[in-house]
């Protein structure tokens, strides 16, 4: 085996680690999402990217009201 083929067989071991990397994390996010299991990877961003904007406005929401409920007891 020639220093080009070795070169090859390196990067497709790279490339196939890379991929299972991706496959796992897609699969963890497909269990965090609702009905994530079912959806395509492009509509399970989108829900993501959703829900992330989602609690992004509660936590928005819940500091207002905090602030709000601490000035009346100070």
């Amino acid at each position: 085996m020639g220093c080009k083929d070795m070169a090859k067989v390196k990067w497709g071991r790279r490339r196939r680690r890379r991929q299972e990397g991706v496959e796992r994390r897609m699969k963890k996010l497909q269990r965090l999402v609702s009905g994530g299991a079912r959806m395509n990877p492009d509509r399970l961003f989108i829900k993501t990217a959703e829900h992330i904007l989602q609690l992004r406005l509660q936590l928005n929401v819940l500091q207002a009201l905090s602030k709000i409920f601490n000035a009346r007891y100070d």
